[in-house]
């Protein structure tokens, strides 16, 4: 696993505009290449002690090592859940074309 590998972060929202208003951020800030919202979809999960089932959205983000814990910094900052998902895979394969693409169009840190 190497800094600029690339990385896909699940994020579900209540809603596919947060989502969407969270990625932008994100991809101004140069932590993240491209966010994908899914709006419509339903999530069962215990909260507090109880089973509960709600619509959300799903945002997958493209971002790269190095930044992952700026990304989730940041999305904590603007996510309006307590506990926001963040869920990071890397990636194994991929068009080695749109891969480094993702690697340079997330900045690298500054300093």
């Amino acid at each position: 696993m190497t800094e600029r590998s690339v990385r896909i972060v699940f994020v579900t929202g209540p809603e596919a505009e947060t989502l969407e208003s969270i990625g932008r951020i994100l991809v101004n800030e140069g932590l993240a290449a491209c966010v994908n919202v899914i709006p419509g979809i339903r999530s069962v999960y215990r909260w507090e002690g109880r089973v509960r089932s709600d619509a959300e959205a799903l945002a997958m983000i493209k971002t790269t090592g190095d930044r992952i814990e700026e990304a989730r910094a940041r999305l904590g900052e603007l996510h309006p859940y307590e506990v926001p998902e963040f869920v990071a895979v890397e990636v194994a394969e991929g068009s080695p074309a749109y891969l480094s693409w993702v690697r340079d169009s997330v900045t690298e840190r500054d300093g």
